[in-house]
């Protein structure tokens, strides 16, 4: 199938305030981290470009501040997205607690046309702090990938471990997205099988998956 050489997504990044979101988007664009912590007031993006499959990918990725009424930003700012990150901190246990808020309101918020198959990515940071660490690799591995069949990354925003492959995989997982609906949506009206649909969906998660 044909596609164009450059192509945009739309990435939003949610999670509570003080897990290193704008500190993974700064390591992953700019590749620098800084230990000071400077709450985001409101909502920013930064761009990268990604060669993925023989084309330009740009992502344009929201930051959002922690807020708990994160509906103030705007519902123009959710609708677009073509993939959501959930970030939590594995020094901090209520930061986990709080993702399937996060994920219920970007739903009502976004409403994507097929929220079952939505594309989240759950990335858990700091995991430099290790002897900090009350989060286990194990549990959070069973939370996401088995019972949310959701993929799962463990980050360090500090010292770089795993955020290039963690967007990579947010890349792929909305250049998908975007296959599914150009296909489904041709003017020859062919619609692919949904056990089918369902099963590579399910198959690229596994497979993005650090679990």
């Amino acid at each position: 199938m044909a596609t164009k050489n450059r192509v945009l997504f739309k990435v939003v990044i949610l999670g509570n305030a003080a897990v290193g979101k704008t500190s993974l988007l700064n390591q992953f664009v700019n590749n620098k981290f800084s230990n000071q912590y400077k709450a985001t007031i409101g909502a920013d993006f930064l761009t990268k470009e990604v060669f993925l499959d023989n084309r330009i990918v740009t992502l344009q990725i929201w930051d959002t501040a922690g807020q708990e009424r994160f509906q103030s930003l705007g519902v123009a700012f959710y609708r677009g997205a073509d993939c959501c990150v959930l970030v939590c901190d594995v020094t901090a246990p209520s930061s986990f607690q709080s993702l399937s808020s996060w994920k219920d309101e970007f739903l009502i918020q976004a409403a994507p046309a097929d929220p079952d198959n939505f594309p989240f990515v759950v990335l858990g940071n700091k995991v430099d702090l290790e002897k900090e660490r009350v989060v286990s690799l194990k549990k959070a591995r069973q939370l996401f990938c088995t019972q949310n069949d959701t993929p799962y990354f463990e980050t360090s925003a500090k010292d770089g471990r795993n955020v290039e492959e963690a967007f990579e995989a947010i890349a792929r997982l909305a250049q998908e997205r975007e296959i599914d609906e150009f296909e489904i949506t041709q003017d020859n009206g062919v619609i692919l099988d949904e056990e089918e649909e369902e099963g590579r969906m399910k198959s690229l998660r596994r497979g993005n998956c650090a679990c």
